[in-house]
């Protein structure tokens, strides 16, 4: 229960994918499943490229936050995103995070996680220790378990991306609340921000 004047919600920015290029990202999921490797999945429908993670906030700033949402929307415009490829964190022969990564639209994302960093800054939001990488985490490594067989796979998909080169239209960033649960974060929208017409 929260203080009566104080409350910590966990919330990150992100861009929303539809549901037929979450749904191609989870067939590379499947095609990664059947390593046996000890891998913790994003679930599908959780599937999202992060902009920018701002961890426990005080919900007393939400409004603030929202205003610079709502801000940003207004004078960057709607662009197009593609998936180009498959990869891991650090590197793929050593991964930790499995990831999808784009091509178009990387440049606009860029822009957007930039702005986002420097205006939350402001609300003692921590700024990235490291560069922004335009890229939608779909797994996790837990243990090292059959890690040889995933970077096999791994490479297998390189040639054989399900979704490389879709492409769909970004026209919205959004606030989400995250409520870590025993069976996986459930995700709540608290705002989207129409971005400006193309």
């Amino acid at each position: 229960m929260c203080h009566v004047s104080y409350c910590n919600m966990r919330v990150f920015i992100a861009i929303e994918l539809p549901r037929e290029i979450r749904e191609k990202l989870s067939q590379n999921q499947a095609q990664l499943k059947i390593t046996g490797a000890d891998v913790k999945w994003v679930e599908p429908q959780n599937i999202h490229l992060t902009l920018k993670f701002l961890g426990e906030i005080d919900e007393k700033i939400l409004p603030q936050i929202i205003g610079i949402l709502e801000d940003i929307a207004k004078t960057h415009k709607a662009f197009v995103m593609r998936l180009s490829s498959i990869g891991a964190f650090p590197k793929p022969s050593s991964p930790r995070v499995i990831w999808a990564g784009v091509d178009k639209g990387d440049l606009e994302t860029k822009e957007l996680a930039k702005i986002l960093e420097e205006k939350l800054k402001n609300f003692g939001i921590p700024a990235e220790d490291r560069p922004f990488s335009s890229h939608i985490t779909i797994g996790r490594t837990r243990t090292g378990l059959n890690i040889r067989n995933l970077v096999q796979g791994l490479n297998n998909l390189l040639n054989n991306f399900a979704g490389k080169n879709q492409e769909f239209a970004v026209g919205k960033i959004t606030l989400f609340k995250s409520t870590l649960t025993p069976k996986g974060p459930i995700y709540e929208i608290l705002k989207e921000a129409v971005l400006a017409s193309i």
